[in-house]
């Protein structure tokens, strides 16, 4: 990549080598890379249509010459509003929004709705900032683009084409971007084991099965360890689809289950904040509001791109609907529970006696663990297509690294596994849901939502000579709420590690 050597117009050679370089990754199975253009919580959106598209490319009906960062692009298989909003509503979706009720325990059941409000309308203006940084580097680009930039290679080419001084930086920001990628999803898939195995002790514990929390792990582990095997995304697909079900099932019929029997008076509960867990709020909200990385496929699979990021697009309709059920489900959590919250409110989801009613189960008894049972089921299927994401981007690198392979095949099935019981020795080592979620929604998630959109917004516009103060002003603010959110939460959620894991010995 030498798009740093020389100025953007008098180098279409050079990016036309780039985009050719960067549409040539497109295919995970040929190569592996995605240039980060997936999306944290429900990665894969149309993969079995991507394969089509790919084999309609190869077979000349496809046009365009290929996709683009693991998502096809083209009219081919583009998508209505309605289907559009579909996908992003699944990809925002996750297992992050049963854990708001602690994020509104830490903050308070008056201060937690608006802050999560705020922090949300910063993280949809920053997925605006990224979608006009993608349309101004396509301008500029033009036709020695081969395919749409997903989010790492946007950001690296905002550097690329940018000020002179800044260009030897594009290619370290597009390997940042991916790192932060890798971070944020290992550390779901460290979320995963520690959410399955602790909503498993639960239903197992009613049935008279009493395990120890780290055998779980190691029954949960060994499942995990047989999808991880799956190297074709084409068969992953189908479990994104019955995840995506699972969870919202899991949503409705929560929400009914604390709501069945009445809530408590508002005056129960802490209005304000506990100010020292702030920055844990702030890890947990960020951890389920992170979904930049899916608006560029999203749009540029729609029918009519424009309708994705207007007044009334995709975009702000599905964050404002994501954003109510996130503050709705946060909210009845904590005033149900109050400072006996779990990590997941799923945990709270039980008799009080945690054992099987004499006379047999009852609505009251199995819809609980009906429901933690499906979301468990959910996450497991999850866990795959979350866990491919990192293996797209380290293999490769890896492979090429060690030279040529005598069986690469092989090689590539002992890397996922090893990856796989590093995330699985990660959750066994911290145990506690609620202050993983924090942590890894403060260290990497943070980055992708709030630091690197306003960072490219000022690089774009000193580039074209329109970096007014409004805008410095505007990203700047961005940047310290990132900043400060993502030094605090990491600090308070491994201070909290700490202290659990001394009480525990």
């Amino acid at each position: 990549m030498e798009l740093h050597t020389k100025n953007a117009r008098n180098s279409s050679g050079k990016h036309g080598k780039s985009s050719r370089e960067i549409s040539s990754k497109c295919d995970p199975a040929e190569t592996g890379s995605t240039y980060g253009a997936f999306q944290s919580k429900d990665p894969i959106l149309q993969i079995d249509k991507d394969v089509e598209a790919k084999g309609g490319g190869r077979n000349g009906g496809g046009g365009g010459g290929g996709g683009c960062d693991g998502h096809a692009t083209g009219a081919l298989h583009s998508t209505s509003y309605l289907e559009t909003l579909m996908h992003h509503f699944k990809g925002n979706v996750g297992s992050g929004i049963f854990a708001l009720g602690d994020a509104f325990k830490n903050a308070g059941l008056f201060l937690a709705p608006p802050l999560t409000i705020f922090l949300g309308f910063i993280c949809i203006h920053a997925q605006h900032i990224l979608l006009k940084c993608n349309k101004e580097i396509t301008r500029r680009l033009g036709n020695t683009l081969d395919a749409q930039p997903g989010y790492a290679a946007t950001v690296e080419l905002c550097f690329a084409t940018g000020p002179l001084s800044l260009r030897k930086y594009s290619v370290i920001m597009r390997k940042l971007v991916n790192l932060f990628l890798c971070i944020t999803q290992l550390g779901f898939c460290c979320v995963y084991f520690v959410f399955i195995s602790s909503n498993m002790k639960q239903v197992l514990k009613v049935w008279g099965v009493d395990l120890d929390m780290n055998i779980k792990l190691l029954v949960v582990v060994l499942p995990i360890m047989l999808s991880t095997t799956i190297r074709n995304l084409k068969y992953l697909v189908p479990l994104s689809g019955v995840a995506n079900a699972l969870i919202i099932s899991g949503y409705f019929a929560s929400i009914y289950v604390m709501c069945r029997d009445g809530l408590p008076d508002i005056s129960e509960r802490r209005y304000g904040p506990k100010w020292n867990m702030l920055p844990l709020f702030f890890g947990t909200v960020i951890y389920s509001f992170e979904g930049i990385t899916l608006v560029l496929p999203l749009k540029n699979e729609m029918k009519k791109p424009k309708n994705f990021d207007r007044p009334l697009g995709v975009l702000n309709v599905g964050m404002v609907i994501v954003g109510t059920m996130f503050v709705a489900l946060g909210f009845i959590s904590y005033l149900k529970y109050g400072d006996d919250i779990a990590g997941s409110v799923t945990l709270n989801l039980a008799p009080t006696n945690d054992a099987l009613p004499q006379g047999g189960f009852s609505l009251s008894s199995s819809l609980p663990q009906c429901i933690k049972l499906a979301i468990s089921l959910s996450i497991l299927l999850t866990y795959a297509l979350q866990f491919y994401i990192p293996i797209a981007i380290l293999w490769p690198a890896l492979e090429e690294k060690m030279g040529p392979l005598r069986w690469p095949v092989a090689g590539e099935l002992t890397f996922r596994l090893t990856l796989c019981i590093f995330t699985f020795v990660l959750a066994e080592a911290v145990p506690h849901l609620e202050l993983f979620i924090s942590l890894v929604g403060a260290v990497s998630s943070t980055a992708l939502a709030l630091i690197f959109p306003p960072l490219i917004e000022m690089v774009v516009c000193w580039q074209n000579a329109d970096l007014d103060i409004l805008i410095i002003m505007k990203d700047v603010f961005i940047l310290l709420i990132g900043l400060f959110g993502c030094v605090t939460g990491t600090y308070f959620s491994l201070l909290e590690i700490s202290i659990q894991a001394f009480k525990s010995h």
